[in-house]
C-alpha cells in the first residue's frame, strides 16, 4: 500500500517503552530490528509479542484500510518459542461460517487459517424474519460461527442464534460461537446508584445473563469472545468461554511509535476501567497510571471530573474496552489537556461509534484514536485520526488451538 501509519523508530534517539519482563519488551534488552515492507522499523526484543501484517495500513483521505492477511504469513508473536508447534492445520473436520455482521473480519480469519469460509445462505423475508441454510455438510465437524453482536445488535444476535440452531440440527459435533464483540455485556449487574440517587432494586434486567442463556440454549458448546466488558460475564455462561484479549495488537502498534517511555502515562477514563488500565500500564514498562474520577454530587447537578495522577508534559494513553458515544473519553481528554498533557491517544478494542462519537473524536482532542476491527467501521465514520488494527490473526490462532485442544492462554503470556 501507498503509505504507513507507523513512524520509523530510531534506536539512537528514541527509547521503546516496553517492559523487558513482560510479553512485550524494551528495546534496550536484546534489541532486534523488524522491518515491515521497508515502510517502518520496529525495535523489540526476541520475545516480543507481534501481530504481523502482510501490508501496513493506509490512511489516505482519512479512510483506514484494514490489511488483507496472507494465509501463508504467520504473525511473529505466534512463532515464538512458547507457542506449541504441534497444532494440526490441515484438519478437514474444522468448518468456519460467517454471519453478515462482519464478513470482512471473517474472511481475514479464514485467510490467516488457510481455510475457505463455509457455504451458507442467510436471508431475510419481507417481514424481517431470518432464514439460515447451511449449504454443505457439517455432520461430525467442529464448527466455528463468526458473528459479533454489534449494531444492529438484536438483528445480529438473532442471526447468530439461528445459525447455531442450524448447525445443531445438521449434527455438528461441536459448535463454537466466535463473538468478537459481545453485545449486552454492559448490562451485567443491577446498578445501586445512578446520578447520586438510590434506585429501587429489582427493576432492571441483567441482559448479559439472558443473552448467555439464549446462546447456550440454542445449542452452542463453547464461546470465543474478545475483550468482554467485564470478566464476570464469563460466569454467566454454563459452557466454556475462551477470552481473547486485543491488547497485544494495540501494544504492538504503540511500540512502533516514537514515544519515550518516560514521557508516557496510561489513563483510565473512569473508575470502572482501572483494572484494565493498570494491566495495560504494566505491559508498558510499568508506566504511571492516572484516573479520571467522574461523579455527581446530587440530583440534576453537573458532573464533576477530577484527575488522580500527574499528566503534565506527558503523552497520555487513554484505554477502554469500547467507545460508544465517546462522551466519557472525550470529556476525559479535555480534562487531560487542561492538566497539561502534551498529547492524548485513545485506545479501545470495540468501536461502537454511536452518534455523536465521530464529532467528539475528530474534534482535535486526540492525536490518534486506535481501535480494532471487531466491529466494522462504516465509511461515513472514517476520520483522519482513526487507526484500525486487525485481530484476525489472534482469532484465527485461537480457533486453531481450541480445535486442537491446545492451550489458549499461552498465546498471551
Amino acid at each position: 500500500m501507498a503509505s504507513s501509519l507507523g513512524m520509523q523508530s530510531s534506536p539512537s534517539r528514541t527509547a521503546s517503552f516496553l517492559k523487558p519482563s513482560s510479553s512485550l519488551s524494551r528495546c534496550c534488552s536484546r534489541q532486534t530490528s523488524l522491518s515491515f515492507n521497508g515502510a517502518r522499523t520496529r525495535i523489540s526484543s526476541t520475545n516480543t509479542i507481534k501481530c504481523d501484517i502482510a501490508e501496513p495500513l493506509n490512511f489516505g483521505n482519512g479512510k483506514p484500510t484494514i490489511p488483507v492477511l496472507n494465509g501463508q504469513t504467520f504473525p511473529k508473536f505466534l512463532e515464538s518459542a512458547r507457542v506449541d508447534k504441534t497444532v494440526n492445520r490441515n484438519d478437514t473436520r474444522l468448518k468456519l461460517f460467517s454471519g453478515t455482521a462482519n464478513p470482512a473480519l471473517s474472511q481475514e480469519v479464514a485467510w490467516y487459517m488457510g481455510l475457505e469460509l463455509g457455504k451458507i445462505n442467510i436471508k431475510r423475508f419481507a417481514d424481517g424474519e431470518i432464514y439460515v441454510q447451511l449449504q454443505e455438510s457439517v455432520r461430525g465437524c467442529d464448527v466455528f460461527l463468526l458473528q459479533p453482536t454489534c449494531p444492529q445488535a438484536n438483528e445480529n444476535l438473532m442471526e447468530l442464534l439461528i445459525m447455531i440452531d442450524a448447525c445443531r440440527r445438521a449434527s455438528a459435533k461441536n459448535i463454537t460461537a466466535v463473538i468478537p464483540y459481545f453485545g449486552y455485556a454492559r448490562a451485567d449487574r443491577k446498578a445501586s446508584f445512578m446520578a447520586g440517587q438510590l434506585l429501587t432494586q429489582g427493576r432492571e434486567s441483567i441482559a448479559a445473563k439472558l443473552v448467555a442463556n439464549l446462546i447456550t440454549e440454542a445449542g452452542a458448546n463453547r464461546i470465543l469472545a474478545c475483550d468482554l466488558h467485564s470478566g464476570q460475564s464469563m460466569g454467566y455462561f454454563d459452557i466454556p468461554v475462551d477470552h481473547v484479549y486485543g491488547q497485544p495488537v494495540i501494544l504492538d502498534y504503540l511500540a512502533s511509535k516514537t514515544i519515550c517511555f518516560s514521557d508516557l502515562v496510561v489513563v483510565s477514563p473512569d473508575v470502572g476501567g482501572v483494572a484494565r488500565a493498570r494491566a495495560f500500564a504494566k505491559k508498558l514498562s510499568d508506566a504511571p497510571l492516572a484516573i479520571v474520577d467522574k461523579r455527581r454530587q446530587g440530583h440534576n447537578v453537573a458532573e464533576v471530573m477530577n484527575l488522580i495522577g500527574d499528566v503534565k508534559g506527558k503523552v497520555a494513553v487513554m484505554v477502554d474496552d469500547m467507545i460508544d458515544t465517546a462522551g466519557t473519553i472525550a470529556k476525559g481528554a479535555a480534562l487531560l489537556h487542561e492538566e497539561g498533557a502534551r498529547e492524548v491517544y485513545a485506545c479501545c478494542t470495540h468501536a461502537v461509534f454511536s452518534p455523536p462519537a465521530i464529532e467528539r473524536l475528530s474534534s482535535g482532542l486526540f492525536q490518534e484514536v486506535i481501535i480494532t476491527n471487531t466491529i466494522p467501521v462504516v465509511e461515513k465514520n472514517y476520520f483522519p485520526q482513526l487507526t484500525v488494527l486487525s485481530v484476525a490473526s489472534l482469532l484465527g490462532e485461537t480457533i486453531w488451538r481450541v480445535h486442537d485442544d491446545c492451550s489458549v492462554s499461552s498465546i498471551f503470556q
